[in-house]
């Protein structure tokens, strides 16, 4: 009996536990595991997926439960194993520009310890307050720097890694540099909970910026500001941020946090970093000379950090705010590129509006990764929002773009997988599955696409 494999361990399946741990931000349903076990080290995970082999259990690994395309439900029941015990920062070296962590550390307290020793730890989605570096690493997170930054595999140098088997390995390195055999780390990075559990991660820290400046540019609409991200880049600047909200988000968070210009239909918020005030500020004032002359309206330029926070409240609220609009909502994360933004917003809305439902679309626009949401009032409305957003990755790869930037696929983008990669593609990706997991205990039914 697989709880008897787990003695020693703090095991719960009491109701309330299982309905928390069976449920995550990504609107998937509810998916109660039958145990919930937590390991506070590296050997008693390997004892809880040694467990799961030896009774052929299915295993799923838990972080925050923020995610959005149901990586952590446990869709066939078994054992849910949470990684939040294990939620120590190992070690932070300045000189070396590392530092080792724990997967249960939560980023937004990882950041902060980071900038107290004067360091930076780019990867920012907006769930940092609450999302731990276990889950940054299964979904390959990103972010509003990832612009400038890149994502979270750009700063895995080194992983202790449980394997599905219940083998403790250590892939990757401690140095900046190295290239020593094959890059199991970039592998293991955005597997999604598939390939193993991470332990232990060291990861790359850059010099924290001097100086930081905000400013925000509205439009008087959607397809203007698209145009406007695009002009800004092409003249020759890298912002550290440069966001996109449409006139739905817009809608969503109007009165809640900085006010908006009359007839604003769209924002940009763009964010400068750089080593002295009059550098990042005559930069700032390039890129808002660029979108006005490509239509932009008076610049909002945030200079010190409380200015900063509330341009970027008002960015973060925009996916809560959007369910007071409507009751219901689907988030997805595609990714188009550059050129293609403008015509991908207008495409969406014109899906919205031939199915009777309301699309709204903002995100990292600088690199081509938008959030597009489908809202719906009622559960009626589910095949219309389904048809909508078949559309909306049909459109995505026609387009030359992917079906997800930083979500990752889960449940919720499984069956779209064939529209993108093809099937010896996806059958490589099996056998590499398998090789690693040859039960298939491991976060089974994700990713791939069920007839198989």
């Amino acid at each position: 009996m697989i709880r008897d494999a787990l003695q020693g361990l703090e095991v719960r399946d009491d109701d309330a536990t299982l309905a928390t741990y069976g449920h995550d931000e990504s609107d998937q349903g509810d998916f109660k595991p039958a145990l919930v076990v937590f390991p506070k080290d590296a050997a008693e995970v390997q004892q809880v997926v040694r467990a799961c082999n030896t009774h052929r259990v299915p295993l799923t690994p838990v972080a925050a439960r923020t995610g959005k395309s149901g990586g952590s439900l446990p869709i066939h029941g078994g054992v849910s194993m949470s990684l939040e015990r294990l939620n120590r920062i190992i070690a932070i070296r300045p000189e070396d520009l590392t530092a080792t962590v724990q997967p249960g550390v939560v980023l937004g307290d990882f950041q902060r310890a980071v900038e107290a020793a004067g360091l930076f730890y780019p990867p920012d989605p907006n769930s940092a307050p609450s999302c731990t570096l276990g889950g940054n690493i299964a979904e390959n997170a990103g972010g509003p720097s990832a612009l400038k930054y890149g994502v979270t595999r750009d700063y895995v140098l080194g992983l202790e890694w449980v394997l599905p088997t219940g083998e403790l390995l250590r892939a990757g390195r401690q140095t900046i540099k190295g290239v020593a055999g094959y890059d199991l780390v970039g592998l293991f990075v955005g597997s999604e909970g598939t390939l193993g559990v991470a332990t232990e991660i060291t990861v790359k820290l850059l010099p924290k910026p001097n100086v930081v400046m905000t400013v925000l540019i509205a439009f008087t609409d959607v397809l203007a500001a698209a145009r406007a991200v695009n002009a800004v880049l092409l003249g020759g600047l890298l912002p550290r941020c440069l966001e996109l909200l449409d006139d739905v988000a817009l809608d969503a968070v109007k009165g809640k946090g900085v006010p908006f210009p009359a007839g604003a239909g769209a924002v940009i918020i763009a964010e400068v970093d750089g080593t002295t005030e009059e550098g990042v500020f005559a930069e700032l004032n390039l890129l808002a000379a660029i979108a006005t002359k490509h239509g932009g309206l008076e610049p909002q330029i945030a200079v010190d950090r409380d200015q900063r926070e509330r341009l970027w409240a008002t960015r973060r609220m925009v996916s809560p705010a959007l369910r007071e609009l409507q009751k219901y909502k689907f988030s997805e994360d595609i990714v188009v590129p550059r050129s293609r933004v403008p015509e991908a917003i207008e495409r969406f809305k014109a899906i919205g509006q031939e199915l009777g439902l309301t699309v709204a679309t903002y995100g990292h626009a600088g690199d081509g990764n938008l959030h597009t949401n489908v809202l719906y009032r009622s559960p009626a409305d589910r095949p219309r929002v389904e048809q909508a957003l078949e559309q909306l990755m049909k459109e995505t790869v026609r387009l030359g773009g992917t079906i997800s930037g930083e979500h990752g696929i889960g449940i919720a983008k499984k069956k779209y997988l064939s529209l993108e990669q093809s099937p010896q593609l996806i059958e490589l990706q099996r056998r590499i599955k398998v090789m690693f997991d040859p039960l298939v205990i491991l976060n089974p039914g994700k990713v791939f696409p069920d007839e198989h």
